[in-house]
């Protein structure tokens, strides 16, 4: 089994379930923080990236405060092997999965049973307003686990840090997703916002963001 940090549209538990193509009722997920690292926009794409703190101050040619040099997300547990396959997939040829290492900032609870298409998450689990980090040295103990990490040209990102705040409250819900048959792969909806992508997907062929953002 396997522990994986998700800081986009995967942080929503209907947007994980939809991905994994079950239930997730063998999952358990916490809010978490992902240090030394930085969230970005990807250029013309409402979608998140992270970048390593080296990589990010030199793609914006300065040091960061204390309080930038980290990411919040959710940290899932119990993935099998089929859901990171599904996983890779979703994230195509954009992001390379890499192992970090991250901080609970709260209990593991089961995956919650979310149908909606309001985008409403709850707050517990990813709050829009959170509060102040803790200093590293109070931070729970660190647990490793996957993430998926910018692999193209930094220069595809904005030259900005994307706060998890403005994130969630903007941007993160705007794709909710609907299946036509769940037993068809071949034919998958995005909705975003008022408009329909149609996706044609098979376990030959892997896709990403560009397919359909």
């Amino acid at each position: 089994m396997t522990s994986a940090f998700f800081y986009g549209t995967l942080m929503h538990p209907d947007v994980l379930k939809w991905v994994l193509d079950n239930d997730a009722s063998h999952l358990k997920i916490c809010p978490s923080i992902l240090l030394d690292y930085t969230r970005h926009k990807v250029k013309h794409a409402d979608v998140p990236a992270i970048l390593p703190c080296e990589r990010s101050k030199a793609l914006m040619g300065r040091e960061f405060r204390s309080e930038e040099n980290s990411v919040r997300g959710t940290l899932v547990s119990g993935l099998t092997a089929e859901d990171i396959a599904l996983l890779d997939a979703f994230e195509g040829e954009y992001y390379l999965r890499l192992q970090v290492i991250v901080h609970p900032l709260g209990p593991f609870v089961p995956v919650p049973v979310v149908t909606t298409t309001s985008g409403a998450v709850t707050d517990s689990l990813i709050p829009a307003d959170p509060p102040p980090l803790l200093p590293a040295s109070e931070l729970a103990q660190s647990v490793p686990a996957d993430t998926y990490v910018w692999c193209l040209d930094d220069s595809d990102l904005d030259k900005e840090l994307w706060p998890f705040g403005e994130f969630v409250r903007k941007n993160a819900w705007k794709q909710i997703v609907h299946v036509e048959d769940p037993q068809n792969h071949d034919t998958r909806i995005w909705e975003r916002s008022s408009t329909q992508y149609i996706v044609g997907w098979t376990p030959e062929k892997n896709w990403g963001y560009m397919d359909w953002f």
